[in-house]
């Protein structure tokens, strides 16, 4: 062994710890050392092969040493031979982000156990309310505030990014949060769009710690406000005995079959996630639906055709104050952080990524494919249902819906009238 070799052989440690090689199982890990002996890989080099693997894995594809392509000519140099052999897999790799994805039939990994879960009470200084935390100047933003009941999600949806802003398994709730709630003080002169499922699902908790009662008691106190819960649960037991104020908007984010089963882990299934809407619906609260995110696969037009249809069936314009749409964006960090998760399996990073306004994101075109398509589907409730897109470029509304907003100011000034006028008839036909 030369010299050269010798001080590779030495610093290889190093360089596979700093590459992240510990993220992947115990056999690629020493297959990729192997392939280091005989390609001297620079640290960038096995970042780069090491994100491969980790993706490869968490897609469920082929590992990376089952794609490893042939050995390079003879007649190229060690960096040559190196560039080549990472050519080929980024292809492979970019292949498999560019293409529509497969689900397999069964998920790609067990859901972990809701007792993974620790709940604990907080002594917080101040009542949680602020702007959307996910608002940006350069997409068309409703202006949102957001009330944090509570903090954390006990769900496990792959994409979601609230566990990443908080404490790893622990959900905290206010301990004093009724009573601070109770004595905020607004401005009566003015009209505020609240929700509460920014920071965790707003129903999976049902009244725990008072949090339920004390946001209808404060929708009830301050009529100038529409309050919205948000939710992927079913669990609406606390709300059907409850008297329920007008101003209180329940919507649920919803999801193809396909798509829950793999992405979005212990949620509830989309019939009882729309039999949860159903039930308020009956007793006249007003419900509303987030298609946020549509994700682009294989069978995505089928199976959200499906799902759009089945909104038609079991819900009338009347009962129906909104309909979202939006798909998925990431921020580095967030994307690393997926990475770093160990064992997990999930195909939701396979997707084509280019900036968009800041984050990464579809392309333009399959947004307003699937937009569109949704929007569309929904032809029915135009003009009488409030439709609009969540955190996306001001310049995919004409195409989409066929009109636009000129400000976040004038979005939010038509929901919030829209919102009224659909609270006003809905209270007319108690």
């Amino acid at each position: 062994m030369t010299a050269k070799s010798l001080a590779y052989v030495e610093k290889l440690e190093t360089l596979l710890q700093r590459s992240g090689i510990d993220r992947l199982d115990p056999g690629q890990q020493q297959f990729l050392r192997r392939q280091c002996l005989d390609y001297r890989f620079t640290q960038q080099e096995l970042r780069q092969l090491s994100d491969i693997a980790v993706d490869l894995a968490m897609w469920g594809e082929q590992p990376l040493d089952q794609v490893w392509p042939d050995a390079e000519p003879g007649n190229l140099n060690p960096k040559q031979r190196r560039q080549r052999l990472l050519e080929r897999l980024s292809d492979h790799w970019r292949q498999l982000k560019q293409g529509p994805k497969r689900y397999p039939r069964l998920p790609l990994r067990v859901a972990p156990e809701l007792q993974r879960i620790t709940r604990i009470e907080v002594d917080k200084e101040r009542l949680a309310l602020g702007s959307c935390p996910v608002a940006s100047p350069r997409t068309r933003c409703c202006n949102l505030m957001t009330l944090d009941a509570v903090e954390n999600c006990g769900f496990d949806c792959s994409y979601c990014s609230i566990q990443s802003f908080y404490h790893g398994d622990e959900v905290r709730f206010d301990r004093d949060f009724a009573h601070k709630l109770a004595r905020l003080e607004l401005d009566p002169q003015r009209s505020y769009h609240i929700g509460t499922g920014q920071s965790s699902d707003s129903l999976m908790w049902g009244n725990q710690g008072g949090v339920l009662d004390a946001l209808l008691e404060f929708a009830w106190r301050n009529p100038n406000v529409i309050l919205e819960l948000k939710s992927k649960s079913k669990n609406v037991s606390h709300l059907l005995k409850a008297e329920l104020p007008p101003n209180l908007l329940c919507t649920w984010s919803l999801n193809t079959p396909t798509l829950i089963d793999h992405e979005e882990h212990l949620t509830a299934p989309l019939e009882d996630r729309l039999q949860a809407a159903r039930r308020l619906a009956d007793l006249g609260v007003l419900v509303g639906f987030h298609l946020h995110p549509m994700i682009h696969y294989a069978d995505w037009r089928q199976e959200y055709g499906a799902l759009l249809q089945r909104l038609l069936q079991t819900f009338s314009a009347e009962e129906v104050a909104l309909i979202s749409l939006g798909t998925l964006t990431y921020i580095k960090p967030v994307i690393r952080q997926l990475r770093e998760r160990r064992g997990f399996r999930s195909k939701i990073l396979q997707m084509p990524m280019v900036e968009s306004d800041g984050k990464l994101s579809y392309p333009r075109e399959i947004k307003e494919q699937m937009f569109s398509f949704a929007y569309q589907s929904l032809r029915p409730w135009h003009g009488e249902v409030f439709f609009y897109l969540c955190m996306e470029n001001p310049g995919l509304w004409r195409p989409v819906f066929g009109y636009e907003y000129a400000s976040n100011q004038a979005f939010e000034t038509a929901m919030m009238q829209a919102y009224r006028n659909k609270i006003a008839a809905n209270r007319s036909a108690r």
